[in-house]
């Protein structure tokens, strides 16, 4: 694609954005703009690069990475790399990493990374790894356990269980049978979600 093709698949306020305005390096798929606020559609697109400011929407394909401000939303493939500012939205293919900031939410496929910051939601396949903090929601995939790197503890979820984590270098969870009682969870989980 050059420069003008990639024009056509950047909007701002519902025009494409002008090509002073961006650049694009067409030997690596590489797209860098200071503008906030854009909609970029790389749909079925794969292997790009994306450097971009705040409140952006991205379409693409697999095997992205992205390096982005908050409040973004992010509809791409498999294999991606996120490294995102907060409050940001993710619907992803499986085999995806991110480095988020806080209040962000994930509904991934399996075999996901997340290094993220408080008040996070997750809905995802099995066999994913998460880094957070406090104050995060997740929904799994079947076989999943608990690693409390604070406490040095392994917890064996059991199917259609949901647990609330005790609190920070405290051991043990509570099972939780109405998720209404559990508006402010330091951690809610649970196992075995099949929708």
């Amino acid at each position: 694609m050059n420069k003008k093709e990639v024009s056509q698949r950047v909007l701002k306020d519902g025009k494409p954005l002008p090509i002073e305005r961006f650049t694009w390096d067409e030997d690596t798929n590489t797209f860098s703009s200071i503008e906030d606020n854009l909609v970029l559609d790389f749909n079925e697109v794969n292997n790009c690069t994306f450097d971009t400011e705040s409140r952006c929407t991205f379409d693409t394909g697999s095997n992205c990475t992205f390096d982005t401000g908050y409040s973004c939303t992010f509809n791409t493939g498999s294999f991606c790399t996120f490294d995102t500012g907060y409050s940001c939205t993710f619907n992803t293919g499986p085999y995806c990493t991110f480095d988020t900031g806080y209040s962000c939410t994930f509904d991934t496929g399996e075999d996901c990374t997340f290094k993220t910051l408080s008040e996070c939601t997750f809905t995802t396949g099995p066999d994913c790894t998460f880094k957070t903090l406090s104050e995060c929601t997740f929904k799994t995939g079947e076989g999943c356990v608990v690693v409390r790197r604070d406490v040095y503890e392994v917890i064996e979820l059991k199917k259609g269980e949901k647990i609330k984590l005790n609190g920070y270098e405290v051991k043990g969870f509570t099972v939780i049978n109405d998720s209404k009682r559990c508006e402010k969870c330091n951690h809610l989980i649970e196992d075995g979600i099949n929708e």
